[in-house]
């Protein structure tokens, strides 16, 4: 970090000590309530979601052919391929807007292109089955409907926006890694097939939440999850210590650090503000009360749905959490169309991810990433919001 930088840093904490009243009985709650979201992200997250996803993206900077990452998702690539997979990840991803923070950075690292890797980044969180078929079956078909239909229009739109912008930047920098790519591949494609394959799945079931009003059959699956869980780490240890030698294993260990330390602190300080300004979604002890949202996001108008793209973009949510939360603003006066603006800008950002996404994007693209996003989910609560009325 350079000396400017620390200085604003500096300037900006000072001006915050200074001048913040830590006398009011509200900023006192909210400062609690930002560490109690701490603790609650660090108690559900981290340890089953966001280490097996820095494994994961360790293991895609290091055994994942460049040559197949260019040849799918680089600029060269053919982008019907390359985004049919991307704006679809979602369906087999069942993750939170942070957890596919170290994915999108691997594959990015790797050399996918800015426009498969924003698709990427946008549909995995956002094409979750679960949660879209628990929205049709919780707060109504159409909304189910209608947020499926959106969040694969949207990956496939906000991939391509950002790969049209950015086009000449992306040429330069997928052809620097390309060249630089002299990897030689030691195991067999069906190998690294089943070795990625066993970490999805790891990922997967490590970070299901029980599926609360989901049929029996969710339910019987998802109380057998640790034991899925126990067998595929075994299956993995095999394959590490039969496929790899000590040098590549290193190697991972390293490239996982690395992942870890870029993400964690700006994920854990992007929780902290989120926590304290509008809490946890289930307290309602942040500084910005719930009820002020449930009126500002009333009706269908563009500034309903424009607050309502905004408030989910800065939220976090875990996966499956924004239906429950859903309900309770519905409850407050909430529009269909916000409804649906919320529920495609929220779990695809938030203030935590934003800080990750300009770590490796650059303020510049990210900016853009984060208005395509909302500006597409604002459309969107619109035009749904006129069809339901």
């Amino acid at each position: 970090m350079d000396n400017s930088r620390k200085m604003i840093i500096f300037a900006a904490v000072f001006i915050a000590a200074y001048l913040i009243p830590f006398e009011q009985p509200q900023i006192q709650r909210a400062i609690i309530e930002s560490f109690h979201m701490l603790q609650e992200y660090a108690r559900e997250h981290v340890l089953f979601c966001l280490i097996p996803a820095f494994f994961l993206a360790g293991a895609i900077a290091n055994f994942v052919s460049q040559g197949a990452v260019i040849k799918y998702f680089g600029g060269g690539a053919s982008k019907w391929v390359s985004y049919s997979i991307a704006s679809v990840s979602g369906a087999v991803l069942a993750v939170c807007s942070c957890t596919i923070l170290p994915l999108f950075a691997g594959i990015y690292h790797r050399g996918a292109g800015i426009g498969p890797a924003t698709a990427f980044l946008y549909s995995g969180p956002a094409i979750n089955v679960l949660a879209i078929l628990l929205t049709a079956q919780v707060l109504g078909w159409q909304l189910g409907l209608a947020r499926v239909i959106a969040a694969v229009v949207f990956a496939l739109i906000i991939g391509l926006l950002m790969g049209t912008i950015f086009r000449e930047e992306d040429r330069e920098r997928t052809g620097e890694i390309e060249m630089s790519d002299g990897q030689e591949e030691r195991r067999t494609p069906a190998q690294n097939l089943a070795y990625f394959g066993v970490m999805v799945l790891i990922l997967i079931f490590a970070t299901w939440k029980r599926p609360e009003g989901a049929g029996e059959l969710w339910l019987a699956i998802f109380d057998m999850k640790w034991f899925i869980v126990i067998g595929l780490l075994v299956v993995l240890g095999f394959m590490l210590r039969s496929w790899f030698d000590r040098k590549e294993l290193t190697s991972w260990m390293s490239s996982t650090w690395e992942f870890a330390e870029l993400i964690l602190p700006l994920l854990f300080a992007g929780v902290l503000v989120a926590g304290f300004l509008m809490g946890r979604p289930d307290a309602d002890a942040g500084l910005i009360p719930a009820e002020w949202v449930g009126r500002l996001v009333g009706g269908n108008t563009l500034t309903a749905n424009l607050v309502a793209s905004i408030i989910g973009a800065l939220m976090y949510f875990a996966t499956l959490t924004e239906i429950p939360i859903m309900q309770g603003l519905l409850g407050l006066g909430m529009g269909d169309g916000p409804a649906l603006a919320l529920l495609l800008a929220g779990p695809a950002l938030s203030l935590p991810n934003m800080l990750v996404i300009r770590g490796v994007l650059g303020t510049r693209k990210t900016v853009v990433f984060i208005l395509l996003v909302v500006i597409m989910a604002t459309t969107a609560g619109m035009i749904y919001g006129n069809l339901v009325a």
